[in-house]
């Protein structure tokens, strides 16, 4: 969601704008016949396949609702039970106490979506309204700034895909990453790099789709850092798939 504000009165709007929107989406969280799955589904599709096409619909939802950011929360919530059902996958197989299996689900799905989640948007948000916004070509220019809310959406946009990549193929995989042995430090490794790039590849495109950032290119720059440490680390033996999961199944493992 991308308010427009300009000088005087228009100030006051951008300020009023985002705290009913935020309580109206929270609402339709509760309201699961209001949540447009199927359109979701075909989101999280197309971001793993063509995620260019996502930001496409994206433009058009600017133009029909007058705002960047979801006003579905679908996404989140779907995203949500996946995380959920993934990680209780994971302690099926590597775990045999319940009271810890729920201790799991809620340290993964509060440090690794949400609390992760909010503080990266935050981050992007401050940036990209501090840093990269253009400067307004008159006084009297409609003054445009990204929403903390649409930067959420772009950090989820960028999780689905390595959610896929380090939850579900990492899964069926695991046997085989987490053995000891110069070939599972390997792969690993490879799959980790992929997964953070392809993040950080989709966090670009969801900054670069709006028309007043400039110096987008800015979000690319951690690929090369993960492209560089990926050889290092593998150099090294360090293998990220039993470092992670000897974080909650260091007994199994």
């Amino acid at each position: 969601m991308l308010p427009t504000t300009s000088k005087g009165l228009g100030r006051t709007s951008s300020h009023v704008r985002p705290n009913s929107v935020l309580p109206q989406y929270l609402r339709k969280i509760i309201k699961w016949q209001q949540m447009d799955i199927e359109y979701t589904f075909w989101q999280m599709l197309h971001l793993c396949t063509s995620p260019k096409v996502v930001y496409q619909h994206t433009k058009y939802h600017k133009q029909t609702k007058n705002q960047w950011a979801r006003d579905d929360p679908a996404f989140i919530v779907i995203c949500t039970l996946l995380l959920v059902i993934a990680t209780l996958a994971y302690c099926a197989a590597y775990d045999h106490s319940a009271g810890h299996a729920i201790f799991v689900v809620i340290s993964v799905l509060l440090f690794h979506f949400i609390l992760t989640g909010a503080t990266l948007a935050t981050c992007c948000w401050f940036l990209t309204n501090n840093y990269l916004r253009e400067e307004a070509p008159s006084s009297h220019a409609v003054e445009q700034r990204v929403e903390w809310l649409y930067a959420f959406d772009v950090h989820c946009n960028s999780f689905f895909p390595m959610f896929v990549l380090l939850y579900v193929i990492h899964y069926f995989l695991s046997p085989l990453l987490v053995a000891h042995g110069f070939i599972p430090v390997l792969l690993s490794n490879l799959l980790f790099m992929v997964a953070a790039s392809y993040y950080h590849y989709l966090n670009f495109l969801g900054y670069d789709v709006l028309p007043f950032l400039e110096r987008t290119t800015f979000f690319l720059y951690p690929i090369g850092i993960v492209i560089v440490l990926s050889p290092i680390f593998i150099l090294i033996g360090f293998n990220p798939s039993r470092h992670f999961m000897n974080i909650y199944f260091s007994r199994v493992l």
